[in-house]
């Protein structure tokens, strides 16, 4: 008896879904005007730092023949070796330099004790007064902010004389204690900045801390501060930037070199003219170097800066 076998027939596998793409978006007219502007002012925002390189890259014989090459002239690092007193009074006198010379290192450490005990002090008592702003209840806590906050409108340059007045009566003039005192403290700005901030913290954490046991000081110290590092960071950076860019009133208050900061060091610089003309090279180059720390500064710090001041400005 033959044995029928039918065939026994596999569902059929099926094949893979082809992967989706995203769809591409169209470059549209809009798009491609607005990348525009923005290159052109990325552009122009870029050029004065490339002249100022081309300028200090170039050397003051060049500079005169051919001033209006976008590139270097008779390329050389003189003009560098001048700023950073590397060079004896004849090479520079030979090269367009005053040879008069530029004690930088000195200048520059002058800068970096200024500007980080002004840093360093007005964050501190900035945070201290926007905390009793944000957190603590007192009579005429408002009125007394909206008044601070109005030190904002008041020009800078208002404050200038009854300043240099008060630090020629603590004879703090020439000294750099002196140029650090009238910013030491803290700062209309400063206090708004971080009373947004503040006033964004969860009452209940400050909550559970008193229920631990901590008072007011111990919860300002390990709760709030460790919190509020994101733009407590951002403001230093800014504060160190306007301290180290200062410039008028360190020139009414320092008299020598013991207390000469960068930025005034710059402007004598300028002011030692040789019988050729001005050493632009040396000073363009002088300038490029006082203003690198702070580029790489700000440029660490660039996405934390944006981050904090539009997470500040949302209440």
């Amino acid at each position: 008896m033959a044995i029928m076998t039918t065939p026994s027939t596999s569902a059929p596998v099926p094949s893979p879904a082809p992967a989706v793409r995203p769809a591409r978006r169209r470059l549209s007219l809009g798009r491609a005007a607005a990348w525009t502007a923005l290159g052109l002012i990325v552009l122009i925002t870029l050029l004065p730092f490339y002249w100022i390189l081309r300028t200090a890259l170039s050397s003051n014989a060049g500079l005169g023949a051919d001033p209006a090459d976008p590139f270097p002239v008779d390329i050389t690092t003189s003009g560098f070796e001048r700023a950073l007193g590397l060079q004896s009074t004849e090479e520079a006198i030979a090269q367009g330099g005053a040879g008069g010379g530029l004690d930088f290192w000195r200048y520059l450490l002058n800068s970096v004790i200024v500007s980080t005990l002004i840093t360093g002090c007005q964050i501190f008592f900035s945070a201290m007064a926007a905390y009793a702003f944000a957190r603590l209840h007192w009579r005429g806590r408002d009125q007394a902010f909206g008044l601070f906050l109005a030190g904002l409108m008041v020009p800078t340059i208002f404050t200038l004389l009854p300043n240099f007045v008060l630090i020629k009566e603590l004879h703090l003039v020439d000294s750099l204690l002196g140029i650090a005192l009238p910013s030491l403290f803290m700062t209309p700005f400063a206090v708004f900045f971080l009373r947004q901030f503040f006033m964004n913290i969860p009452r209940e954490v400050e909550e559970a801390a008193l229920l631990d046991g901590a008072g007011k000081i111990k919860i300002f110290f390990r709760v709030v501060l460790p919190m509020a590092s994101t733009p407590i960071i951002t403001l230093s950076v800014l504060t160190y930037i306007t301290a180290w860019n200062d410039y008028f009133w360190p020139l009414m208050v320092s008299y020598s070199d013991s207390s000469r900061v960068l930025t005034v060091a710059l402007a004598i610089f300028r002011a030692q003219t040789p019988a050729t003309g001005v050493d632009w090279s040396g000073l363009t180059a002088a300038t490029l170097i006082a203003a690198l720390p702070m580029l790489v500064l700000f440029g660490c710090f660039a996405r934390r800066i944006v981050s904090s001041i539009g997470f500040t400005g949302i209440k």
